[in-house]
């Protein structure tokens, strides 16, 4: 049961349309159960590093399950420095991505960059639940 490219753009919408309401700019990412870019938007007047935040917390989330900023505190632990290298480091422990679970399966995860690292993850949760309706 795989995310569909209908979905991943919907739950992008969702995204900007919170970060619309909240005043901020984002980037959006979102990404299949293996940590693949399947959509990515950036609304106008967003900073353009926010794209490597957005899409490196979804990889991680996508890559555990957990929303990224579960794994924060944990980041200089030997274990994920050691797993974020073997990753090729595109893996970002920072909390503003959440996973897209569907039937008790991690399908993928959106990620958002732009905001604060609040911010973020309430636009991340918005998206989600422009397919969870």
């Amino acid at each position: 049961m795989s995310l569909t490219l209908k979905e991943a753009n919907q739950i992008i919408e969702g995204a900007i349309v919170k970060a619309e309401e909240l005043g901020i700019k984002i980037n959006v990412a979102v990404c299949d159960d293996g940590g693949r870019l399947q959509a990515f938007s950036r609304m106008d007047g967003a900073a353009w590093a926010g794209m490597y935040g957005s899409q490196g917390k979804a990889v991680a989330s996508a890559a555990t399950g957990r929303a990224s900023g579960e794994l924060q505190e944990r980041a200089d632990a030997p274990i994920y420095r050691g797993i974020v290298l073997a990753e090729g480091g595109h893996m970002i422990l920072s909390k503003g991505a959440l996973p897209i679970i569907r039937a008790q399966e991690i399908i993928g995860a959106c990620g958002v960059g732009g905001g604060t690292a609040d911010e973020d993850e309430v636009c991340a949760a918005a998206g989600l639940a422009a397919i969870s309706g």
